[in-house]
């Protein structure tokens, strides 16, 4: 592999195991503030509204993930030029 085709490697496997983790981990911390907010404001004996508890739309999602998805590509820009730099079994081996 060229070192171009090594740091395209390692880029996409980022920018497809990223999305696939906010797919499962956006929909999990949603329900989690859903269940700890309300368990909070019962422990002081406290009702929330409906507006505290459901804050989240999905067009507030779509900026964070998004910004996400560039953090985690640019995180992997480091890793991808050393694996381009070392010889390709090494870097398989070792990624």
């Amino acid at each position: 592999m060229t070192p171009r085709q090594t740091v395209a490697m390692v880029i996409t496997s980022v920018v497809v195991t990223g999305p696939v983790a906010g797919v499962l981990g956006v929909p999990l911390g949603v329900a989690l503030h859903g269940w700890v907010v309300p368990a909070m404001g019962d422990s002081v004996e406290l009702r929330f509204p409906d507006s505290v508890i459901v804050v989240y739309g999905a067009a507030a999602l779509l900026l964070p993930a998004l910004g996400g998805l560039l953090i985690a590509v640019l995180g992997a820009l480091l890793p991808a030029g050393w694996a381009a730099r070392a010889r390709t079994a090494t870097a398989l081996r070792t990624e």
